[in-house]
């Protein structure tokens, strides 16, 4: 009995020893897909690429890109070396750069209107017809009816700036028709009248003169006819 007691237990002592020898084998191998304890030290690969892709710099096309031009109430473009330069997304409407030109028979509308007050005078009021600004130089060269000459001019009205109209603003001057009490020489009645515009210089008449119409009964003049320098207002006009 004690020697089959002896045999039982070095047969179990030897099993006993060849599974641990499998395990010790099969921890030691990198083949059998058992890992072994230094792989659990070292980073997984998904982290190693997840922060690399969170330090790379953002596509120029990408949302990013976007959002950063649109807070900046900017547009974003390329200036030709791969930069994004950003454009304001609002434009400045163009100003007019049109220059002001001399008011003449093309570009204005003359009215002629015989006075009471003062007694025998007429106001010329000429309005700006056009688009652009007009300079009304001088003085208006009058001819009535068959007249050779021009009346002339009484000097101390000229003003102290040439009047300027914009579209729609009129500018005036009054024509002395004769003599109030009746000294003027070589009075008739007529019934046309042309005007004329004169230029910067003011030596020679520009453009179309204009032909403003007179009341059917005409309009008497004398010698004494003359007229004032083209006024800004109505009432500087009628001084004379």
């Amino acid at each position: 009995m004690s020697k089959l007691r002896t045999s039982r237990i070095r047969l179990a002592g030897a099993a006993a020893t060849a599974v641990l020898a499998t395990l010790s084998l099969g921890a030691c191998s990198n083949g059998s897909g058992v890992q072994d304890e230094g792989a659990s030290s070292k980073v997984p690969p998904s982290t190693s690429t997840s922060q690399s892709a969170g330090t790379a710099a953002p596509d120029a096309g990408s949302d990013s890109s976007s959002n950063s031009a649109g807070s900046s109430g900017a547009k974003a473009s390329t200036n030709g070396s791969g930069t994004a330069a950003h454009t304001p997304t609002s434009k400045t409407p163009a100003t007019s750069s049109a220059k002001p030109v001399t008011c003449e028979g093309s570009n204005t509308r003359t009215v002629a209107a015989p006075l009471n007050r003062p007694l025998n005078h007429m106001l010329l009021t000429v309005t700006n017809t056009g688009s652009k600004t007009c300079y009304l130089y001088g003085y208006p060269a009058v001819r009535f009816g068959e007249a050779q000459s021009v009346p002339p001019v009484i000097e101390d009205s000229q003003p102290q700036a040439v009047v300027t109209l914009q579209p729609g603003e009129s500018g005036y001057a009054s024509v002395n028709l004769s003599a109030a009490d009746g000294s003027g020489t070589n009075g008739h009645t007529v019934k046309s009248l042309s005007v004329y515009f004169q230029g910067r210089s003011g030596n020679e008449s520009v453009g179309r003169g204009a032909n403003p119409s007179l009341p059917a009964k005409g309009v008497h003049v004398d010698d004494s006819l003359k007229v004032t320098y083209w006024q800004q207002e109505m009432e500087d006009a009628l001084v004379w």
